[in-house]
């Protein structure tokens, strides 16, 4: 029967995503859970699975086109029994498992030793007793499954207790899971690019030098009749195809298709690789085409970007994933390899003994951009930024107000404390968490400053808590988490969540329910080196502040001793940009003046230990 193809939620303030993309055309047919389209929303860019196995008969949304969250994409039409067992494969799962093992059994005569073996691996991966099994956990309030893109561990190596374990990627973030406990990988029961349930079994962990579980032995092993020497008691072939196992199909159907590719990083899958049956090949190789772009593979919109903003080749790359799949590090190894060779190349041409570092870094900086010459298509997360900049100027009225504000007691107090701050936190103390700290105590005290007007209403709240945005300049471009609660939060606090929110956001592996709520938003412009700017309010929020960059300049001081001086002092400006229909300009002028003495005060001794 046909299945429609929805559109998913992609996070609680989704309502509706933008096809960027359709990897398979009408008439093509499609596996269960391979990648179908590219979806583009406010906050995040994911492709989606396929739900059930068929042929694409119908696209009902186009390239470029939105639609809403729910409405039908596309209707897959099933071929025959496969189309039959598809439809209700999510809801039968157990019971088509559970079925096909007597019917194996009364069929041929020579199968019967097969299926005595068969229940072996099931035994030893439910059985928790020899093992810890690994589940996939929740990553997310509105997140129900995720997909493994590569586990970094397998069958037989050892893992220490938080050591990442494997990659998992949802519709809201990609992430590592830890392992909980140390030890050696028996099984993995959740392949590579295979969706599962949050609480699913992804593994079974035994303890340290344990033997790997006898799964994949017997379910790898019968489909070769040409090495029989390993593994001499399961010849036949037809049970390969038929077990339900996930993994012996994972490790053993890529292997025809991938050839040596997979015997490079893996080693010990080189004797069962050979041994995989041919039927899988066929469509997995025809995945690998029908998804490629060009020679380089299947790519992502995320790679192709990122490949083109490190001016790296996608042609001229052989992927690390999945079926030859190119993924992310393989375009950060490649540009740092050319970011690495282009300094030892041209010295060798030019003058290798008297080139020093700064004209290899001028050298390098002198390279144009790739991007130069280039027309292409807005990003959805460009596209979407653009329009809240403009719509924030055109719902509220802005102004910027700047103050000049002398750090020099906080740049003395950061040189005295850095050292001790980073062994104690984990982080680098940077002035940044000073300028959080000073504003969210600004922000009690004026919490106009820190409310949300709503006009048709006529009313205007005054937030109890005070969340404060980062912004966070990440490659797809400019994002701003939101620190929670973040007036609970000592210096220490502030710091390592503000270093958390920007790894993780530049990494794209911030949820997007971290990237809404917040009531008050900080953009350090200054670490580029700007003094100052005059930046746009984050809508629905009425004001955010600029910190530009801490210079040190002669200043004139007031001596007890020697009247005014000139002295070299640690300043820098800060401009608060505020909605003119809630908050006056005195009201800006206070909040500044609160912030300007406790920033100058410098009264950070107790935060620091000092």
């Amino acid at each position: 029967m046909p299945v429609s193809v929805t559109m998913p939620r992609l996070g609680e303030s989704v309502t509706e995503g933008t096809v960027t993309r359709w990897l398979k055309q009408e008439g093509e047919r499609v596996e269960a859970d391979e990648p179908l389209l590219e979806v583009s929303t406010d906050k995040v860019d994911t492709e989606i699975p396929s739900p059930a196995a068929g042929v694409l008969t119908r696209i009902v949304v186009g390239e470029d086109e939105t639609a809403e969250v729910g409405s039908e994409l596309a209707v897959i039409a099933g071929e025959g029994e496969d189309a039959g067992a598809a439809a209700p494969a999510p809801a039968e799962q157990p019971a088509a498992e559970a079925e096909p093992e007597p019917a194996a059994l009364t069929t041929p005569s020579t199968e019967k030793p097969v299926e005595e073996e068969a229940p072996a691996p099931q035994t030893a991966s439910a059985g928790s007793s020899e093992g810890t099994e690994i589940k996939l956990p929740a990553l997310g309030e509105s997140v129900t499954e995720g997909t493994v893109t590569r586990w970094l561990k397998q069958v037989g190596e050892t893992v220490e207790a938080d050591e990442p374990l494997l990659e998992v990627s949802t519709d809201k973030v990609d992430t590592e899971i830890p392992s909980p406990v140390a030890g050696t990988v028996l099984e993995i029961k959740v392949g590579e690019d295979e969706t599962a349930e949050v609480g699913a079994v992804l593994a079974v962990i035994g303890t340290p030098g344990s033997a790997p579980a006898a799964a994949p032995a017997p379910s790898q092993a019968p489909a070769p009749q040409a090495e029989p020497k390993p593994e001499p008691k399961p010849e036949p072939k037809q049970e390969a195809p038929a077990q339900p196992a996930p993994q012996p199909r994972i490790e053993s159907a890529p292997a025809p298709q991938i050839g040596e590719s997979y015997a490079t990083p893996t080693p010990a899958a080189e004797t069962k690789q050979p041994a995989a049956p041919a039927q899988p090949a066929a469509p997995a190789a025809e995945t690998v085409k029908s998804n490629g772009a060009g020679d380089a593979g299947y790519v992502t919109p995320l790679v192709r970007k990122l490949a083109a903003e490190k001016g790296v080749d996608l042609s001229t790359l052989s992927g690390t994933g999945v079926g030859g799949r190119i993924r992310k590090q393989d375009v950060l190894d490649a540009a740092e390899q050319a970011r690495s060779a282009a300094p030892t190349a041209k010295p060798t041409a030019n003058a290798p003994v008297e080139t020093t570092t700064e004209q290899r870094k001028a050298q390098a900086k002198a390279e144009p951009s790739p991007l130069r010459g280039r027309t292409e298509k807005l990003t959805r997360i460009r596209a979407t930024i653009a329009r809240r900049m403009v719509e924030s100027l055109q719902v509220s009225a802005q102004l910027t107000t700047v103050v000049e504000v002398d750090v020099t007691k906080i740049a003395n107090l950061r040189n005295k404390a850095k050292a001790d701050f980073q062994a104690k936190h984990g982080v680098k103390l940077t002035f940044l968490p000073f300028f959080a700290l000073a504003t969210v105590e600004a922000l009690q005290q004026h919490p106009v400053v820190n409310s949300s007007i709503d006009v048709e209403a006529g009313t205007v709240t005054y937030h109890g808590a005070e969340h404060l945005g980062i912004a966070v300049d990440a490659p797809r471009g400019l994002v701003v988490p939101v620190i929670k609660d973040a007036g609970d939060l000592n210096l220490g606090g502030l710091a390592k969540r503000i270093s958390d929110v920007a790894e993780r956001t530049r990494n794209n592996k911030i949820g997007p329910d971290e990237l809404g709520g917040g009531t008050f938003t900080l953009t350090n412009t200054g670490s580029r080196g700007a003094l100052f700017d005059t930046p746009i309010i984050n809508q629905p929020q009425v004001g955010i502040l600029g910190l530009g960059a801490v210079v040190k300049r002669p200043v004139i001081v007031n001596d007890p001793e020697l009247g005014e001086i000139i002295a070299p002092r640690s300043m820098v400006y800060l401009a608060l940009s505020y909605d003119h229909r809630i908050v006056d300009g005195a009201d800006a002028a206070r909040f500044l003046g609160t912030l300007k003495e406790r920033l100058e005060g410098g009264h950070f001794e107790a935060d620091l230990g000092l």
